[in-house]
Parts: structure tokens; C-alpha cells; sequence
């Protein structure tokens, strides 16, 4: 008895010590988020800016410029209207050909060094004939230039080319887009290129198709060499010339369509979904 009435006497205490204490605090309201700052739009560049751009003055550039802090400057960004001066068109212009003038150089370099691709034929298959034959395989080496690019000038590149439409890192080349196509299966499927005939025909007198023109040029005229090499020893000089003729003029431009002219190899992934179309294994 005495037991239980502690029992009751301590949970009383208990209980009256726990509904006398103070209830917590509330719980502070988290603190409001600052309104962001609106950003300030940048402000446009006008023709007035560019004028105020200061130009390296005459006698600075007279005593020379070792360091090239004169040169590339605003005054050598050409202008369009001489009293109006220097616009926002102006500069825009000069980045525009100066990237493609630049795209224009490295096809051009790398179209020289392809044309040297001959100049190793010539050695490695003179080197591997007889010596009386030494004189023909050097001489069909050196024509075999000539005559293959006169074939793909007068036919060639139009069969290859013509019809492959915008290149856009060269400027777009509007004036080689009429591809020969058949309809096959509810597709177009492109046989040969039908602009471009002495890079004159049809508004293909344009800087773009002609660096377009020796860029395929000196790869046709590396194939045409490749069998000069093969057939050394083997065939007369009449021979040879109308070989390189027919092939730098048919056999090399209509196969090289179909795979990079916009052909029907090419066509494969657009009109079939097959990835891309042809693609060159070799990375030629």
C-alpha cells in the first residue's frame, strides 16, 4: 500500500512539474529572399562608336611596326561609302570574308600539297622501270597533269561537281547545284552534275567553284598517275594519252559524283536513313 501510494504521489509531482514549464518558442520564419538584381542589357554597338575607335596615326606607322601593334588595326577594315565612314556593316563584311578568305588558303595548301603527290609518282615508277623505259614513264607523268586536267576543265568537274549543291565553308557556291537524278522507289537518286563546263557555264565563273575546281582537280589527276604507274613499260604514249583523257573526263567524275557530288551514294542517308550515305574509309 504504502508502495503504490508512492508510486501515485511521484507521477502526480511529475506530471505537475511537465505542464508547468513554458512552451517552446515558435519557430522563427525563415528570412526573405532579396529581390534579384535585373540584369542590365548590354548596350548595342552603333557607327558612332566604331568612328570614335582612334586609328594608329601616320607618323607612328612611318617609323616602322616591329611588334604589329599598327597593323590589323580599324583603319585597314575597308569601308563601303567613304563619306558615311566606317558601320557596324562594314565590320560585320570584313569578319565574313575574312573567315572565308581564310577557309579559301588552307583548301588551296592542301590542294599544292596533293599536286606534289605527283612529283613522288613520277620517281617511285621511273626508279622501278628499266632504264631505256626511264625517259617514257617521267614523260607520261608530266602529260598525264596536263591532259587529265584539261579533260575534267572541259567535262570533268561539271560530271563531278555540278550538281553538289552549297558548300558552306567556301562561301555557299550557288552556281553548281543542277544534279541529273532518275525517280527510283519515290526517291531521287542522282546520276551526274550538270553546271560548271569550262567554270564558265551557267554562272560557275566564281571563285569558290574554282577553288573547289583544283581542290578535285589534283585528287582526279592523283588517280589518273596511279595507273601510269601500273601500266609502265606496257603501252604507247598514244595510248596513254587517251587514257588519261577519257578517264579524267568519264571513268574518274562520274564515280566521284556518286560519292561526294551529291550522287546516289551520297543520297543513301537521306533517302533511306543508312547514316550518313557513303562515307570514305580510307579518309581521302
Amino acid at each position: 500500500m504504502k508502495r503504490r501510494f508512492i508510486t501515485v504521489v511521484t507521477t502526480f509531482v511529475l506530471a505537475t512539474a511537465l505542464l508547468g514549464q513554458a512552451p517552446p518558442p515558435p519557430a522563427a520564419a525563415p528570412a526573405a529572399t532579396p529581390a534579384a538584381t535585373p540584369a542590365v542589357p548590354p548596350v548595342p554597338i552603333t557607327d558612332a562608336d566604331l568612328k570614335s575607335i582612334p586609328a594608329p596615326k601616320a607618323e607612328d606607322r612611318a617609323k616602322g611596326d616591329p611588334d604589329g601593334g599598327f597593323t590589323g588595326t580599324v583603319a585597314d577594315v575597308t569601308v563601303n561609302d567613304a563619306k558615311k565612314g566606317l558601320s557596324i556593316g562594314d565590320l560585320v563584311n570584313q569578319v565574313g570574308q575574312n573567315k572565308i578568305a581564310i577557309n579559301f588558303v588552307w583548301t588551296l595548301v592542301c590542294g599544292f600539297l596533293v599536286m606534289f603527290m605527283q612529283a613522288g609518282f613520277a620517281v617511285v615508277e621511273t626508279g622501278l622501270c628499266r632504264a631505256k623505259n626511264a625517259n617514257h614513264t617521267m614523260m607520261m607523268n608530266f602529260m598525264v597533269y596536263g591532259v587529265g586536267m584539261l579533260a575534267f576543265w572541259l567535262i570533268g568537274f561539271p560530271l563531278q561537281m555540278g550538281g553538289v549543291g552549297a558548300v558552306a565553308n567556301l562561301g555557299g557556291t550557288p552556281p553548281i547545284n543542277a544534279e541529273y537524278t532518275i525517280q527510283l522507289f519515290g526517291k531521287a537518286w542522282g546520276l551526274w552534275g550538270q553546271n560548271g563546263y569550262f567554270l564558265f557555264h551557267n554562272g560557275t565563273y566564281d571563285v569558290a567553284v574554282m577553288v573547289v575546281f583544283l581542290f578535285q582537280m589534283v585528287f582526279m589527276d592523283t588517280a589518273l598517275t596511279i595507273v601510269t604507274g601500273s601500266a609502265a613499260e606496257r603501252w604507247k604514249y598514244a595510248a596513254f594519252i587517251a587514257s588519261s583523257f577519257i578517264m579524267g573526263a568519264f571513268t574518274y567524275p562520274l564515280f566521284a559524283n556518286w560519292a561526294w557530288g551529291n550522287g546516289w551514294l551520297a543520297n543513301l542517308g537521306a533517302n533511306y536513313g543508312l547514316g550518313k550515305g557513303y562515307a570514305d574509309f580510307a579518309g581521302s
